[in-house]
């Protein structure tokens, strides 16, 4: 697990000050080892490459997990930040094809396999991943991220340059990406309280896609994906299950079983201890089953709150004590976790709703000797775990009566639904849904947002039509790639494809690396996540039991109580620290945000409004708190 950067000169030199800095900018990332290399490529063209990597040393802790690294025979470099869980299996392969190796690490497992197999090597690979390597022979930059999108890679090319990194703010460090903020990432950012990718808030510059990879010849940089969640084999698969008789449905659902204890048991590899997160729900505590049925006994860490009202110790400790784990306690009190707000919030390399507990936890693991860690989420992604599992197909249904209906009926429609529906948070929505022309707005982008689309044209007053088209392209793509399936699957690609991968994935990603501690995330293994999204949407509801596929792949370990305890996130009391500590500094921020980098495009009488609409109880903590984060990350991060 790395940072990693690099500069590539298209009649250009690679200023060396530049790249070291830039490495050294992500040592949190990789505290035990730095290294830079700048190479001529001996091709026609003039190219001058810079990489750059800071090392958090996990797999073969000996010198010869140094990078960047050099393969003498092919004349390739690379650079490289993950973990490839099945490495060992791919050497042996390259192995019986007559490669030789040096050393014991997966990143010359990548280094070498890219040699044998050029492009097609990701196949190969199951993990995390994002690295670049350049290709001495075909004179070109190869640059790939792993299929779920789990570590993180941006990149910019403009002035004869293309540079990559694992952070963005490494890349507006190094003087050579314009501090100009993109008006699609801000009206991303207001809708859903994260940014979507590809987009990155920064003009010009962009998040390769999961299950993509970059190729730069000649000047040109070119993307193409060669993974997704759903492709025609899952379509063939999930056809199949419909008509599954219940031996075809047991044999099934005992695949997904064995892929899941495989999964889980692939991710301790390591050569340093593997902890787990222990929350006591069912996601964290099924890792912890599996691991124990393995024959493994982990060491867990839950963080146990003082103030009994936010503690869930009593669920954490049943699963260790059921489970007879090495079990740690990192006892934390609300004013912990307020003083932790401001380090946070320097710690985010893009703005974010969320992301604090994230940062906190990770802090107290990495404190307590903890390197590696590995997590339950993706669990409420892939097998039914939110409300919008059975909301959003109920909404869908709505949608559908709104299309059927006259366009001239429409809004009269949506005013009457208004006037005399319960009011609720999603029948408001199912208004919003007449008033936007029925399919304009898809449910679950609904479920989804922060700001409805009426309050970010008031907060962004200013911003072009055309801008509201280029956020929604990527969001257009990710409805086409699940037409296909059904309407519970459908949800379950694009809390993916959306939620986990803009929030979840990019929150654990920096705020974990932000104190050296590798998170894994067992539960969306990218051929799990593909066989599970392929068995039928009715598999993974049921009203007796949550997660019903999962709890069944357990085979009846989990204690009943954490079988059927009530869903819980992890909160903090954010709506009682805006109205009390927190208020002066949040205040003051958003009523003068006309003052700072958000002048040209946020309305500042908008944001005083949203400010006044939470201190009268007309919304939720969310909203003013979600501008003031972008408000302090601009003030950061946008001046020279």
């Amino acid at each position: 697990m790395c940072g990693i950067v690099g500069i590539i000169g298209h009649n250009k030199r690679v200023p060396a000050d530049v790249l070291e800095r830039a490495t050294q900018s992500l040592a949190h990332r990789g505290p035990d080892d730095s290294g830079t290399v700048i190479f001529r490529d001996c091709g026609s063209d003039d190219v001058e490459i810079g990489f750059g990597n800071r090392r958090l040393a996990i797999l073969d802790l000996s010198p010869l997990g140094h990078q960047p690294t050099n393969d003498p025979a092919s004349g390739n470099w690379i650079v490289y930040n993950g973990e490839i869980y099945n490495f060992r299996e791919v050497r042996a392969k390259l192995e019986r094809a007559g490669v030789h190796f040096k050393g014991h690490s997966d990143t010359e497992v990548i280094l070498r396999s890219y040699g044998q197999w050029g492009e097609k090597c990701v196949q190969e690979f199951r993990g995390m991943f994002a690295f670049a390597i350049w290709d001495a022979r075909q004179h070109r930059l190869f640059v790939a991220r792993d299929p779920m999108g789990i570590k993180p890679l941006y990149y910019h090319q403009s002035g004869g340059y293309l540079i990559f990194s694992s952070e963005v703010r490494t890349l507006l460090g190094t003087g050579l990406v314009p501090r100009r903020l993109d008006s699609a990432g801000l009206l991303d950012y207001l809708t859903f309280g994260s940014l979507c990718d590809p987009n990155a808030l920064i003009e010009d510059l962009s998040s390769l896609p999961p299950g993509c990879y970059l190729t730069w010849e000649k000047g040109l940089a070119t993307v193409e994906q060669y993974w997704d969640l759903t492709d025609s084999k899952a379509g063939e698969s999930n056809d199949h299950a419909l008509q599954a008789t219940p031996e075809n449905r047991k044999r099934l659902e005992d695949e997904v079983t064995e892929m899941l204890d495989q999964s889980v048991r692939m991710q301790l590899v390591s050569d340093v201890p593997v902890g787990v997160f222990l929350s006591g729900g069912i996601d964290s505590s099924s890792l912890v089953g599996i691991l124990t049925r393995s024959g493994v006994q982990p060491s867990t860490f839950s963080i146990v709150f003082r103030e009994s009202d936010y503690s869930e110790a009593e669920f954490s400790r049943t699963v260790a004590t059921h489970f007879r784990t090495d079990h740690h306690e990192i006892t934390v009190s609300q004013a912990d976790f307020f003083d932790a707000i401001d380090p946070a919030l320097h710690a985010m390399d893009l703005p974010t709703l969320d992301g604090i507990n994230t940062y906190f936890v990770s802090e107290r693991t990495r404190a307590a000797g903890v390197k590696v860690a590995l997590s339950g989420l993706g669990g409420d992604e892939m097998f039914g775990g939110y409300a919008s599992f059975r909301t959003v197909p109920r909404m869908e249904r709505i949608a559908n009566i709104w299309n059927r209906m006259p366009v001239l009926f429409r809004s009269p429609g949506a005013k009457i639904f208004a006037a005399v529906a319960p009011s609720s948070d999603e029948n408001r929505k199912l208004s919003t849904l007449g008033w936007n022309g029925g399919g304009a707005v898809h449910p679950y982008f609904l479920s989804r947002m922060l700001f409805t689309p009426e309050q970010t044209t008031q907060l962004l007053p200013h911003t072009r039509n055309g801008t509201f088209s280029r956020m929604s392209e990527s969001l257009r793509q990710r409805l086409m790639n699940s037409e296909s399936l059904d309407p519970i699957n459908r949800v379950s690609y694009l809390e993916a494809r959306c939620y986990m991968l803009n929030t979840l994935l990019r929150d654990s990603d920096f705020m974990s690396m932000a104190h050296g501690l590798e998170v894994r995330v067992p539960l969306i293994d990218h051929q799990l996540a593909r066989r599970v999204l392929a068995l039928p949407g009715s598999w993974k509801l049921c009203a007796r039991i949550p997660k019903p596929l999962l709890v069944k792949a357990l085979r009846g370990q989990l204690p009943e109580n954490i079988v059927h305890r009530p869903k819980r996130g992890f909160t903090l009391p954010f709506e009682h620290w805006l109205r009390d500590a927190l208020r002066p500094r949040v205040e003051a921020s958003l009523k003068n945000i006309s003052e700072g980098p958000l002048g040209p495009f946020i309305s500042e009488f908008a944001a005083r409004d949203v400010w006044q609409d939470f201190i009268d109880g007309r919304t939720s903590w969310s909203r003013p708190w979600s501008l003031y984060v972008l408000q302090s990350w601009c003030e950061r991060h946008m001046s020279s």
